[in-house]
């Protein structure tokens, strides 16, 4: 028994030299990572949604390379809760890790990551910190999203797109049925009411402080949802509005960049649905990669890790799946935005302030239609 643990540390720290070697006096060779990245031969990617199409297009790198990547099937919390229960073991299961951006300032990344930053090459045009939260050299973004508002444009014409909360609340009232949000089953239309009340009260929601006082102001919004809220509708959840929209149930609701993009390219909702982000701002956020310590393949996972955030990579990302290339060098040319309009961007309400306000508008919106 104590040969078979002395075996496996000794296998660990070769594993782990092996990567750290590549890496002196702040140099990486990055040729001995390629060239040790081949003789493992293999990547376990951890990510929590599109697991068969991400798996797909990952071919295009087994291809280049001959290192097979996996791509198991996974909870965003599982995977995490794995990767932390793993810590201590001499070789985890996990190379390279999907996280949203949002869970970095809650992890304790110095004892769980290696520092990307100084174990790849350097790239000043990744992107290091999103929607406000820096990845402190562990984290890099290399999923972009953005909520937004879609829409059929046989009905509604680019010229006519409502930019402030008046004047959505102009395009229901005179437009009866025709736009709806959700509440619940997906972030975009929480984006949209969220925003809509920030703009209204002027209420700090970067501060996650809960107070009487922001709660006070925060209910004074309420009434205009209220105020012709028999014309407009409420949707089972992200894919819901947009499938309203291709079926001409609805014009207008609340969704996802990404997600949008990739109905429309696998032929699961009209092409024909078009998208903007209004002027008074809606949530962009995006997903990161780490790399646990104790990666069975390290190598692997970094050359993986370095392919996934080029440029190259980004621009394939936003052509197959819609997402914001995160590559200030990428071509975003098939975005279903233009460039001009990320400036409209604004970054998720703190917690748990947010989650309070959430509450409130089911118990004070919702729940009295």
């Amino acid at each position: 028994m104590l040969k078979k643990i002395i075996l496996t540390t000794i296998t660990f720290f070769f594993s782990l030299g092996m990567a750290s070697n590549s890496i002196a006096d702040g140099h990486i060779n990055w040729s001995e990572v390629e060239k040790k990245a081949k003789e493992e031969g293999q990547v376990y990617w951890f990510n929590w949604y599109l697991e068969e199409p991400l798996q797909n297009f990952a071919k295009r790198f087994e291809d280049e390379y001959g290192i097979k990547v996996t791509v198991p099937a996974g909870e965003n919390q599982t995977n995490l809760d794995k990767v932390i229960a793993e810590k201590d073991r001499a070789k985890g299961d996990v190379d390279v890790l999907s996280i949203g951006f949002n869970k970095v300032p809650d992890l304790p990344m110095d004892a769980l990551f290696i520092k990307l930053v100084d174990a790849i090459p350097t790239d000043e045009n990744r992107t290091p910190e999103i929607a406000g939260i820096d990845g402190l050299g562990y984290a890099y973004a290399f999923w972009g999203n953005q909520s937004g508002i879609a829409y059929d444009p046989e009905h509604v014409a680019e010229a006519d797109l409502p930019q402030t909360p008046a004047e959505f609340q102009d395009f229901w009232n005179a437009n009866p049925g025709k736009f709806g949000y959700n509440f619940e089953n997906g972030g975009s239309g929480p984006s949209f009411f969220l925003n809509v009340i920030k703009n209204l009260t002027d209420v700090d929601f970067d501060n996650g402080e809960v107070t009487d006082e922001k709660i006070a102001q925060v209910a004074s919004s309420y009434d205009f949802f209220n105020n012709g809220s028999e014309n407009y509708i409420i949707t089972g959840g992200n894919a819901d509005s947009i499938q309203r929209i291709s079926d001409r149930e609805i014009w207008m609701a609340p969704a996802w960049e990404d997600h949008l993009a990739g109905l429309m390219n696998r032929g699961e909702v009209r092409k024909e649905i078009a998208y903007y982000i209004p002027e008074m701002g809606m949530y962009g956020g995006g997903n990161g990669i780490v790399i646990p310590k104790n990666a069975p393949n390290p190598n692997a996972a970094l050359f993986f890790a370095n392919w996934l955030l080029s440029a190259e990579t980004q621009t394939a990302f936003n052509t197959e799946f819609g997402t914001a290339p995160l590559h200030k060098l990428a071509d975003d040319s098939n975005a279903l935005i233009p460039n001009s309009q990320r400036a409209f961007r604004t970054n998720w309400a703190a917690q748990p302030f947010r989650g309070v306000v959430e509450e409130q508008f089911v118990e004070n919106v919702i729940l009295e239609r």
